[in-house]
């Protein structure tokens, strides 16, 4: 076993209402989203000091998150690369980050439930 082994932090089921998409339609009324996370972590000293403090705040993790999907974006591409890069930008131990952004009931006329973008970055 490492020495320093690496843990996952995952944060499911994060609803917004936002402005992205390429459509009028979505600029002037929004959508909804969902987004989740897979942060991987070394973990360190967290779980012998029983530290919250050296953790990745999952809290400060959804403030991120919910200050990005304010942000326009035309695609939800766009949308997973702005959260991946202000995680990284946050959380300094953060190793690699798994974000999903989902579109629910996209403006397809009803053919398409949902709509997701799997990108995953890290140092």
């Amino acid at each position: 076993m490492s020495n320093n082994p690496l843990y996952t932090i995952t944060l499911e089921g994060m609803e917004f209402h936002a402005y992205h998409g390429c459509y009028s339609l979505e600029q002037l009324s929004g959508s909804h989203f969902e987004v989740g996370l897979k942060i991987t972590t070394p973990l360190g000293n967290i779980a012998a000091e029983d530290d919250v403090t050296l953790a990745v705040n999952y809290l400060t993790a959804y403030e991120v998150v919910r200050e990005q999907m304010a942000v326009t974006c035309a695609t939800i591409e766009c949308v997973a690369q702005n959260i991946i890069r202000a995680l990284l930008n946050r959380f300094e131990q953060i190793v690699v980050v798994e974000c999903t952004v989902t579109k629910i009931a996209p403006p397809l006329g009803g053919k398409v439930r949902k709509v997701s973008v799997t990108l995953t970055g890290g140092r």
